[in-house]
């Protein structure tokens, strides 16, 4: 067995065991920087879920993949540029990364050009991070509001916690959130607080090292 598949069923391996049903729980496989040799296991064992940072990327590596397999679903888990709007809609399934009344406009915009819903998360910067993407917490009801008056499908509220602090605060704060907007999806937790953001009720996790390994 290929040591990514072995990652990837440790993973669910460890949500079950504590109690867990891991089918609940989506595994963003976070491919980014990875070349398609590398992933190519991982689809080949029935994976679905993939996460990639950048469109250009993104449309080399997985154009060809999803036409011969049409159930893979790919998530731009990075921040988006609007001027990539219209091959990212092309591309993905699912934006974790709205952030912006003008970029929820170019989604809609490019949507009704292609025929094409995406499902989307908005991402909040909880901590008010400066160097950090995100819709500020006070700016989030609007940005939601207007999101919904377009049309745009969004499932749920993504975050990434400051690096230097207990991560479980945020994740608490974001499920409190997403509860009281009425959402159903939630994207929290990557390859060093997965498990904290499943004991605070995320469906979706973004994991990358854990699976393929350090990037170099």
């Amino acid at each position: 067995m290929h040591k990514t598949v072995q990652n990837l069923i440790n993973i669910k391996n460890k949500i079950e065991e504590n109690n867990q049903s891991y089918n609940a729980i989506k595994i963003i496989a976070v491919s980014k920087t990875y070349p398609i040799e590398k992933i190519t296991p991982l689809i080949d064992y029935g994976h679905l879920d993939f996460g990639e940072n950048k469109v250009q990327e993104a449309i080399e590596k997985w154009s060809e993949v999803k036409i011969k397999k049409q159930k893979i679903k790919l998530h731009m888990v990075g921040k988006l540029q609007k001027n990539k709007v219209k091959f990212a809609i092309k591309i993905f399934d699912y934006i974790h990364s709205l952030d912006s009344i003008s970029l929820a406009k170019k989604i809609a915009d490019e949507e009704l050009k292609q025929s094409k819903k995406v499902k989307i998360f908005i991402q909040v910067n909880l901590a008010n991070e400066e160097q950090k993407s995100g819709i500020q917490l006070e700016q989030l009801d609007e940005l939601y509001q207007y999101a919904l008056s377009i049309n745009l499908h969004i499932v749920g509220l993504m975050c990434i916690p400051p690096e230097s602090e207990d991560p479980v605060k945020y994740f608490k704060k974001l499920k409190l959130l997403n509860d009281q907007m009425g959402l159903k999806e939630l994207s929290m937790g990557m390859s060093a607080d997965f498990m904290q953001a499943i004991e605070n009720q995320t469906t979706c996790i973004r994991v990358g090292s854990n699976i393929f390994g350090r990037r170099s």
